[in-house]
């Protein structure tokens, strides 16, 4: 099973996890809403790990920042699509009342952003999988901070583009591929 987990002020089912679903199978992708506080977010995606046999974690902008958070903890294989790299600063410039994908109010504000803060982790584990999905023409974030964050990871940089991330469907045989390598890799003993 895929965990989508989506960006900021965004929601679960868009037009990226309709990609997954259609291409992994609809019943095999969890697509959440997640609440608008970092820590609370974090608290339900814990709770979804816990109840469903996820074997994969997608995260985009920020979704891929608590992607990654995620796995320090948990041994699942994360693709990260134009991944957050320090959203307590980029969201520094966007404090105060927000409208989320259904309509529903909520703030960001300095707790918010020492929530994110707390979550950031200055170095990645040698031995943690990633494959990170990133354009050059994201106008929201500058895909060479996460190109240098994970250069040591499975880094794509495509050129163009932009932060919703064209042509992700062109992708997905790459990401199938990359999971089913690195699930065969967790299951066979050292």
């Amino acid at each position: 099973m895929i965990l989508y987990i989506h960006g900021f002020a965004s929601c679960g089912l868009g037009n990226k996890s309709r990609l997954l679903q259609r291409h992994f199978g609809e019943q095999q992708v969890l697509a959440p809403d997640l609440p608008h506080g970092p820590l609370v977010a974090i608290a339900y995606l814990e709770s979804l790990l816990a109840q469903h046999p996820v074997r994969l974690l997608v995260g985009s902008s920020l979704g891929g920042y608590f992607a990654t958070w995620l796995k320090r903890r948990h041994d699942i294989p994360a693709v990260l699509i134009n991944p957050a790299i320090a959203p307590y600063l980029l969201l520094e410039d966007y404090l105060g009342t927000h409208r989320g994908c259904h309509g529903e109010v909520f703030e960001v504000d300095e707790q918010t952003l020492n929530e994110l803060r707390g979550l950031h982790r200055p170095t990645l584990g040698e031995h943690e999988d990633y494959l990170v999905l990133l354009q050059t023409g994201d106008e929201v974030l500058d895909y060479r901070h996460a190109a240098t964050y994970y250069v040591a990871k499975d880094v794509v940089i495509e050129q163009g583009g932009n932060h919703r991330f064209e042509n992700l469907a062109d992708h997905l045989p790459r990401i199938e591929a990359w999971a089913g390598q690195h699930e065969q890799e967790s299951k066979t003993p050292s």
